[in-house]
């Protein structure tokens, strides 16, 4: 290793090939600033994400707030053994991935054919109120927008009156059908959800290159032929990271609006995991039942995760990791 004097001090030179060394202080004293701002983002998942994790604990116990976790009984994967033993287990598990894959293709489709359209609109004064009409649904309360679909699917909602006359429905409460529930929930999740996630894709064709466009128009390419082999092959990365990303999310149905909206009356479609872990462990007090169920489903979710990633990193040369 070869040494170097600096105003009488030796200073030691990194070997070729050698990996150099981190220097923390330093680095914390060039971007205390950065290290700052981040304060606030990890002490949130350290406290609401990190945490918490104690508590899964709770999966393996019986457990009872007034002996806490050091006192409750062991009882090992009992919990997890009541839950697939349970008599509407299949029909939860079934609920859970049928609404979830109908919520995640019909979202996903139905949110790069939005973006498609928006980005051949070229008159910005109404490009861009319809950008800002479709993201407000996503700010609207569950409470709000269950309201709506409560009032919209009545008897003698917009929705309904529309079926009745367009399609010869008969005429009744379309949320005491179980049939309608499915088709209920997913389009529901498409209108709140799909001008907030037409944001990333439309942030990602701006690293498109005009000049493609222009020269496929020379070539005499329409605008169709021109988004599918130009402007789609630019939303591959990012359509394949929310696949990813989306998978692992693909037991996590929204359990606050279908809480607001169902009734035993649809339970038959309409009961998924995440609702029937409110039921257990917030109406029937079954701390580790119901720990167990979610621990359940996050496991599920991971695997999914790494499995996709496995899959598309072999297959593509994306990945998020």
């Amino acid at each position: 290793m070869e040494r170097k004097t600096v105003g009488g001090k030796a200073l030691q030179k990194t070997p070729e090939g050698a990996k150099p060394k981190f220097d923390w202080k330093r680095d914390f004293r060039a971007n205390g600033t950065l290290y700052l701002l981040f304060t606030p983002v990890l002490a949130y998942f350290i406290i609401f994400n990190y945490l918490p994790m104690f508590g899964l604990v709770m999966a393996f116990q019986d457990f009872r707030p007034a002996r806490g976790f050091l006192g409750s009984t062991w009882v090992g994967l009992d919990n997890f053994t009541e839950f697939m033993t349970h008599p509407d287990f299949l029909n939860i598990l079934r609920n859970t991935v049928v609404m979830s894959v109908l919520g995640l293709v019909v979202g996903m489709v139905t949110a790069i054919l939005y973006t498609l359209l928006l980005n051949e609109l070229k008159y910005s004064k109404f490009k861009r109120p319809v950008q800002t009409i479709s993201y407000l649904p996503h700010f609207l309360a569950a409470t709000v927008v269950a309201g709506m679909i409560i009032d919209f699917t009545s008897s003698n909602g917009v929705i309904t009156n529309f079926l009745v006359r367009f399609f010869g429905m008969d005429r009744q409460n379309m949320l005491m059908n179980p049939r309608f529930f499915w088709g209920i929930h997913v389009v529901s999740g498409v209108w709140t959800g799909l001008g907030f996630s037409s944001i990333i894709y439309l942030a990602s064709l701006g690293n498109v290159n005009p000049e493609l466009h222009e020269a496929a128009a020379i070539d005499g390419a329409n605008r169709l032929r021109r988004a599918w082999h130009i402007t789609l092959p630019a939303l591959q990365p990012v359509i394949i990271t929310m696949l990813i990303l989306n998978m692992g999310m693909l037991m996590n149905v929204g359990a606050d609006r279908i809480l607001l909206i169902y009734n035993p009356t649809i339970f038959s479609t309409a009961d998924v995991i995440n609702t029937h872990v409110f039921r257990m462990g917030v109406e029937r007090m079954q701390f580790g039942y119901s720990s167990a169920v979610g621990l359940f489903n996050s496991v599920v979710g991971t695997t999914l995760l790494l499995v996709t990633n496995f899959i598309s990193r072999k297959m593509s040369e994306y990945a998020i990791f």
